[in-house]
């Protein structure tokens, strides 16, 4: 019997430790990633201890969304919007810049705050809504309005469409499950010629490139989790491995082998050392348990949140030049 609780737990606690493991990767090619970094069972970033960044809050984002709207897809979408502006109020750091430019239209009051950009920000946030909500059609409608609070391309919402389904398939399978077949589930249900193609040319041949560009990040993630999703964190390693988008390609994967093979899966002692407070590793566990049960989102100082980016900025800039040094 299938455990809805333990694969949400899996997919959220997936998503942050894929996260804070690619975080200091982003951005290098795959030889500088070897190279700097050959060790990835352990975190990078400042000491010894895992940050999260946006690709984990704003997948916690969506989960509060729908923990706070119900039944109404109107009310679930308001909600994201509520969170999205008061996340972004708290100085959020790496955040995209189609993310970027739609947050600010919501803090300004634009109904339509969505721009028209093919990135993976609304990808990398959606496999959440695969074991968040049961019904297909619902499901997807929600997949789409909430893509379109910040992404408008249609690439961008069939791939956030896309990511949702594959995680559901992937939540209601056993862990031993072929996952090809759980890939083609989903891949059935995508209706954007250009993504089909990119899906399909990917699972056939292997990644091309892996920049932030939906086409080739939703194709990596999918191409990963089908050939190396048998265990988490080497899948979550392999992404890496390829450099790129690196923390949110590794977000996503974790996010689908979590929601495949459950919390017990993830290596422990890694999730151990992920930072805690506002969407660390207790934060996650209450947000899946509640979604779990019908309960209400677990709370959060939004204060401590804003204080924490603040204190990471010097460290996220010091890593940045860190990394001009071949």
């Amino acid at each position: 019997m299938i455990d809805r609780r333990d694969r949400l737990r899996g997919l959220l606690l997936g998503t942050a430790l894929g996260d804070a493991l690619g975080l200091p990767c982003e951005g290098l090619s795959a030889s500088r990633v070897a190279r700097k970094y050959p060790d990835l069972n352990q975190f990078h970033l400042f000491g010894r201890r895992g940050y999260v960044s946006d690709d984990t809050e704003q997948s916690a984002l969506v989960a509060q969304s729908l923990l706070r709207g119900g039944d109404d897809d109107d009310a679930v979408v308001r909600a994201f919007r509520r969170a999205l502006r008061g996340w972004f109020m708290r100085l959020p750091f790496g955040i995209g810049g189609a993310t970027l430019r739609a947050c600010l239209r919501l803090t300004i009051g634009l109904r339509r705050s969505g721009v028209a950009s093919a990135g993976n920000g609304a990808a990398m946030r959606a496999a959440l809504l695969g074991p968040g909500v049961a019904d297909p059609a619902r499901r997807r409608r929600l997949g789409e309005a909430i893509a379109r609070v910040t992404h408008t391309d249609a690439r961008a919402v069939a791939s956030a469409v896309f990511c949702a389904e594959l995680a559901a398939q992937a939540a209601a399978a056993p862990p031993d499950a072929d996952r090809r077949a759980l890939y083609a589930a989903a891949r059935a249900e995508v209706r954007d010629a250009a993504l089909g193609a990119a899906l399909d040319a990917t699972l056939a041949d292997g990644p091309d490139r892996t920049t932030g560009f939906c086409l080739y990040s939703v194709p990596i993630v999918a191409w990963v989790f089908v050939t190396q999703g048998h265990d988490p964190l080497a899948a979550i390693q392999a992404t890496i491995a390829l450099g790129g988008d690196t923390d949110t390609h590794a977000a996503m994967v974790g996010a689908l082998c979590g929601a495949l093979h459950g919390e017990a899966a993830l290596p422990a002692d890694l999730l151990g050392q992920l930072a805690g407070g506002p969407f660390g590793p207790t934060h996650l566990r209450a947000l899946a348990d509640a979604l779990a049960t019908d309960g209400a989102p677990p709370r959060f100082s939004a204060l401590r949140a804003f204080a924490r980016n603040l204190a990471l900025y010097p460290v996220i800039l010091g890593h940045g030049f860190r990394r001009l040094v071949p």
